[in-house]
């Protein structure tokens, strides 16, 4: 069936509420960058680090200079220039398979934890450095870390969070004597199902009081980890399904507003979109019965008194998609297959239709399907946010080692991008562009500043909203630390010439709304983003 035919279908077969747009370009960057994308992780130069697994086998990058480490003379890292459209070769040692990372305050890379001898080893690499590699340092980790997550922290430390076995959590760096221990956290324990677990890679943020969001199986609570006590216990997820690998779905913390309110004010809103039904690891494994996946998001606003999850019906059903916060505040979901789960070749039925999801669009009328990919991206895939708004589709390998042919989804090394709709030409009038020469470098919390912009077409005043965002560390479906803020406005629009303005807007008042680090600030005019600009938040 052609993708035209394949939309027409699903528009005959969807609820009118739900938008059968089929907007949005794909484009392939590279056919080959020779390893494929598992990790990724956009840096405050507009590169991007990419890795897999060191043991797969050869990849199709050689090392560079002639290098081989255990007769393997192949990387199984690369760094990607997002605007060259070039990449090179990284050298990584030990394994990194399944690992987590997330981004210090001054914009290096720290990637914790992976397989066998990588299971207790830190990797760092660091931005703005044309050839920089990485640097590895064994034995940081107290707890073997496979199928972790990290997550950013106020204090500029990161937490890391659960993983196989693993029923606990440790900080980096080990600067604090806190730092030096290990916690015990029961939750983690408690949501492991027997032979399954369903609790890998729990879905963690930083909510604003300075306590964390946690996410597991089908469950969730808000955590004090300074005092490693559990504040609030939340709802299990009506029906029960698991959303966490390996039935693995997504999650998004939706965008904050109102930041000017006090901390007990602001409302916090969480997404969890797809996943596989109670049960269905261990039928794909054992039987190789590949169920459908869930076709379901649940939101709940979780600062609500009492807070309820929201049951959302999606087009589709999907398993191991990935979810993107757009500049506009929208959240992009792609990848996946709609049976299955994820594991070793556990996944069926590729979905190539991405979706947006309209967050302040009435309940039934949120999701707007896009233009179909051409290439399936099943487990192992990625997908980040570029700073022009792109977003940057790589990996799928559902294979125990490279394996190209006489399979149902041979290894993908290719990159490509998708560009929402927002990109689209017939909207270059109404996209603002960010004129602020000295906008880039550091900025304090709490501090008034302007950024000036302009705007070729007709403005509407009243549509223009200043967005932050911290870019974040992609993998298996979830992306660590990402996290939106729409800036607060001080006063109006100011027109300071033929179609150019200026906006006031406050920065954030507190390191529990926005740790410290890199992020990209976009003008936001009609739904349509600018390009965004590298802040160093301190």
């Amino acid at each position: 069936m052609s993708h035209l035919l394949l939309l027409f279908s699903l528009f005959i077969l969807l609820p009118r509420s739900i938008i059968a747009a089929g907007g949005g370009r794909w484009h392939l960057l590279q056919k080959s960058i020779g390893i494929s994308a598992m990790h990724m992780q956009l840096l405050n130069d507009d590169r991007v680090v990419i890795y897999d697994r060191t043991d797969f086998g050869p990849s199709n990058l050689t090392l560079a200079n002639g290098k081989c480490f255990k007769k393997d003379c192949t990387a199984h890292s690369a760094i990607y220039n997002s605007i060259s459209n070039t990449f090179r070769p990284l050298t990584v040692l030990t394994n990194n398979w399944c690992s987590s990372g997330a981004t210090l305050p001054n914009g290096t890379l720290v990637q914790s934890g992976g397989y066998r001898d990588g299971e207790r080893v830190v990797r760092t690499f660091q931005p703005s450095c044309k050839t920089c590699d990485w640097v590895e340092i064994p034995k940081q980790l107290l707890q073997s870390r496979w199928y972790a997550t990290n997550h950013a922290l106020p204090d500029g430390r990161m937490i890391i969070m659960g993983g196989t076995k693993a029923f606990n959590y440790e900080f980096y760096p080990k600067t604090t004597p806190s730092s030096s221990k290990l916690f015990t956290m029961p939750f983690l324990k408690d949501t492991t199902d027997p032979k399954a677990e369903n609790n890998l890679y729990p879905f963690v943020f930083l909510h604003v009081d300075g306590n964390l969001f946690i996410f597991a199986n089908n469950r969730a609570i808000l955590f004090d980890y300074t005092k490693n006590e559990v504040v609030r216990t939340y709802p299990t997820i009506p029906g029960g399904d698991p959303r966490s690998y390996p039935s693995t779905g997504s999650a998004v913390l939706l965008p904050l507003k109102n930041l000017e309110m006090g901390l007990d004010k602001i409302e916090a809103e969480v997404l969890i979109c797809g996943g596989a039904p109670a049960g269905s690891y261990l039928k794909a494994l054992n039987s190789h019965k590949f169920l459908p996946a869930l076709n379901t998001c649940a939101r709940m606003r979780y600062t609500d008194p009492t807070p309820t999850w929201t049951i959302e019906t999606m087009p589709m059903a999907r398993v191991m998609s990935d979810m993107v916060v757009l500049p506009n505040g929208d959240v992009l979901i792609i990848n996946g297959a709609g049976k299955g789960t994820a594991g070793w070749e556990l996944g069926r039925e590729p979905v190539l239709t991405p979706m947006i999801y309209h967050p302040n669009e009435a309940p039934g009328s949120r999701f707007e399907l896009q233009t179909p990919a051409t290439i399936p991206r099943m487990y192992h895939s990625c997908a980040i946010l570029l700073r022009d708004g792109r977003v940057l589709v790589g990996g799928s390998n559902p294979h125990a080692y490279y394996n190209f042919t006489n399979v149902l989804f041979p290894t993908e090394l290719s990159l490509e991008t998708f560009s929402p709709p927002y990109l689209d030409s017939s909207k270059t009038r109404l996209r603002p562009v960010i004129t602020t020469q000295n906008l880039g470098g550091k900025i304090k919390y709490r501090k008034n500043f302007t950024i000036k912009f302009s705007v070729s077409g007709l403005i509407k005043p009243g549509s223009i909203k200043v967005t932050m965002l911290r870019p974040p560390f992609n993998t298996h479906s979830f992306s660590m630390s990402q996290r939106m803020l729409v800036l607060t406005k001080k006063g109006p629009i100011m027109p300071i010439g033929l179609g150019h303005y200026k906006v006031k807007i406050v920065t954030p008042r507190s390191t529990n709304i926005a740790p410290p680090g890199f992020y990209m600030i976009f003008v936001v005019h009609q739904n349509i983003p600018s390009k965004g600009i590298w802040v160093q938040l301190t």
